[in-house]
């Protein structure tokens, strides 16, 4: 069983890549005098930008259409809601970024089995012990190289178990079926609720009503390679034991389907986009798609994972890279402001006097190239909004982390709103839908509208749809202001 995971599993390992981005650090001052109470003083740092995102300030917007609109079905929904400040990606996640992940998956199954001593047995990739000779938890040594052209005949049967033989081409391939990312997420949010507080004298404060006495019961999804090596996904239920119970542990394929481009599109010559748009080099700079809400979720939790161990000890004040929630996509791909019902001013998606279009999408029935483009463009080809974000319309639709359901604004918050349903694989599939905006390069452009919701099953693959990530901005730091209209 413990060789069987070695194929199909990692652990998550050190990280070498140098990223520049730190965090503030205060100093509390607890100096005392005159014998008053004066406060705890510090001295914090802002946190610099981290590569790649834009800084969107707090604020607020009317979010949701505020004109019902009978041809597309669509009714008036809007509402006042208010965000806190937040880091966001410029652009779409690309294929270069994406392959990035996917190759360090590849790494670490390689630097597991070059260590199994079913394959090559070398210890030195995997580290143990700390430089004094005490027990640390098992981690990837990334210091050592893969042997990819030096490599023994065990390194050789380690490195070539995870490649196979194309039947039809003979061409020698990843095995993508074996690229599985695990990762851990805390859900903070369920263990911080009174509900589930382990001393039963805090989840009541009512002093007419007795202390409660039974332990509550929470889910926990949890996952594990069977011996056939398939995934095997389970949310189990049992009574609170502790803050791991809040721990919830995922198994992702990471690798995009290539084949959407076929079966999003019914007698279509799609095939060169198959073989070339994520394997290409020219494609790099292009966002990807084929991934779903479940893998952008995966890709998320493994940036966070590179960052914080790139940082050592100080990794541990980097708050997670994330998808956005449904508010904070809509406040930033609207600039903030409540008359734009796209990321620019106006209502139509092209300029007045030359027809120069704002955005990558569908012109008119048929017409996919009016624009520049047949299918996804470049990341970052068109101007930004106001907020300095790209392809915040069209181009492809992005994942949020909201869980969709036809009346999901009733039933958030107008301060940070957010649903979430962590679906069991047991629940209707129904259950399972997760918000997308922003439209794509196959919508008309009603649908790259910024107001405008729309849904997709969590582990449904489309050759629309792209993500983006967001990270929570920590300390004070504001972005550019802008004289601007509610």
């Amino acid at each position: 069983m413990i060789k069987n995971n070695y194929r199909h599993i990692f652990i998550l390992s050190a990280i070498t890549t140098a990223v520049m981005i730190t965090v503030g650090c205060s100093a509390p001052n607890h100096t005392i005098s005159s014998g008053e109470v004066r406060g705890l003083s510090s001295y914090s740092r802002s946190e610099p930008a981290p590569y790649g995102m834009v800084l969107i300030d707090r604020g607020s917007i009317k979010a949701g259409p505020q004109e019902a609109d009978s041809i597309w079905n669509m009714r008036a929904d809007s509402r006042g809601i208010s965000v806190d400040a937040f880091w966001m990606d410029e652009t779409e996640v690309t294929n270069g970024e994406y392959k990035q992940f996917v190759y360090w998956v590849r790494d670490s199954i390689i630097r597991e089995r070059l260590a199994d001593p079913a394959y090559g047995g070398n210890e030195d990739y995997v580290i143990e012990e700390d430089r004094d000779g005490n027990p640390i938890p098992r981690r990837l040594n990334w210091s050592k190289p893969i042997p990819w052209k030096t490599a023994d005949e065990d390194e050789a049967r380690a490195i070539e178990s995870l490649y196979r033989t194309n039947p039809i081409t003979g061409q020698r391939e990843l095995d993508n079926e074996q690229l599985n990312y695990r990762y851990e997420i805390y859900n903070q949010t369920e263990a911080v609720k009174r509900k589930n507080r382990l001393n039963p004298k805090l989840r009541e404060y009512n002093t007419d009503k007795p202390v409660p006495t039974e332990t509550p019961i929470i889910s926990k999804d949890t996952a594990w390679i069977d011996d056939n090596g398939e995934i095997i996904r389970q949310t189990i239920s049992r009574g609170l034991s502790g803050d791991y119970d809040f721990v919830n542990t995922y198994i992702v394929n990471v690798y995009p389907d290539t084949t959407v481009w076929v079966n999003d599109f019914d007698n279509a010559y799609n095939e060169p986009y198959v073989r070339l748009y994520f394997s290409h080099p020219g494609y790099n700079d292009y966002p990807v798609v084929g991934v779903s809400w479940e893998q952008a979720n995966a890709y998320a939790a493994w940036r966070t994972a590179l960052l914080r161990r790139s940082l050592g000890k100080d990794g541990i004040y980097i708050e997670p890279f994330r998808l956005p929630t449904e508010a904070e996509w809509e406040y930033a791909a609207r600039a903030g402001i409540t008359a734009n019902k796209y990321p620019w001013d106006g209502d139509l998606p092209m300029t007045e006097d030359d027809g120069c279009y704002y955005a990558n999408f569908k012109p008119q029935e048929g017409n996919y190239a009016q624009d520049g483009n047949v299918i996804t463009s470049k990341a970052g080809s068109y101007s930004p909004n106001d907020f300095g974000l790209y392809d915040m319309a069209g181009n492809v639709s992005e994942w949020t982390s909201t869980a969709y359901t036809e009346s999901v604004s009733k039933l958030t918050s107008d301060l940070n709103p957010e649903y979430r349903y962590d679906a069991a694989p047991e629940d209707p599939y129904r259950m399972k839908r997760k918000i997308v905006r922003g439209g794509s390069w196959k919508d008309p452009a009603h649908n790259i509208r910024g107001d405008v919701r729309m849904w997709e099953y969590q582990n449904e693959q489309r050759s629309y749809i792209g993500f983006r990530c967001v990270r929570t901005n920590i300390g004070f730091s504001k972005g550019q202001k802008k004289n601007k209209k509610k």
